[in-house]
């Protein structure tokens, strides 16, 4: 027998986003060479994913140095995806205006879609009388994609670290959820894709939590 979605004595069932509810559509890899063709760089896909994911290690790298660890801000979080198409795209001339492109693009709803198993989890959260929070590594644009992407639109709360102060897995970020929700630990169960980020700082924070594999 399976067990129980969410457990007894669960409250507030914590979302991460990307990943988990929601993922890209078109992929990043196609959006960044679509972007980049506008501008006359013409680069294959797949070397756009490598130097994607090799600059996502190096921001998290800065993010883990920093002290305190994990600490960020708005400032922080735009920076950070600055870093990250400077690294794809090695400081090319147009790199602003792909930077620009790319953050508008990202901050659009339709730049998203549904994860169906995500779907599923968030209707057996409210079916069972819990409130469904948003917490991700996110920043402010967040909001905007909430309010109109299905099942982000049913969250009461929604949580971005550029707003919080933490990214995951700070356990700063939890603890500031926790103390904005009012709730114990034992309360809250976080669900998610990653997991250092999102089950083990949970676990770690004294939350439950349930690994949802991409």
């Amino acid at each position: 027998m399976r067990n129980p979605f969410p457990p007894p004595g669960i409250r507030v069932v914590v979302f991460d986003v990307v990943g988990t509810l929601i993922e890209p559509l078109p992929s990043v890899k196609s959006v960044y060479a679509t972007v980049s063709l506008r501008y006359g760089i013409e680069i294959p896909e797949q070397i756009i994913a490598d130097r994607f994911a090799a600059a996502w290690n190096r921001q998290e790298a800065i993010d883990a140095a920093a002290i305190p660890a994990f600490a960020t801000s708005r400032l922080r979080e735009m920076a950070r995806w600055r870093g990250i198409v400077d690294d794809v795209f090695l400081k090319a001339s147009a790199s602003d205006a792909i930077f620009k492109d790319l953050w508008d693009h990202f901050a659009q709803p339709t730049a998203w879609q549904s994860i169906e198993e995500g779907m599923r989890k968030v209707d057996a959260a409210v079916l069972a009388g819990c409130s469904v929070a948003l917490a991700s590594n996110f920043d402010a644009r967040l909001q905007a994609i909430a309010s109109v992407v299905q099942p982000l639109t049913r969250a009461d709360f929604v949580f971005a670290s550029s707003e919080i102060g933490w990214r995951k897995p700070a356990p700063q970020f939890f603890r500031t959820i926790q103390e904005q929700l009012g709730l114990s630990p034992h309360e809250l169960l976080m669900v998610g894709d990653d997991l250092q980020l999102d089950i083990a700082a949970a676990n770690r924070a004294g939350w439950q939590a349930l690994h949802v594999p991409c």
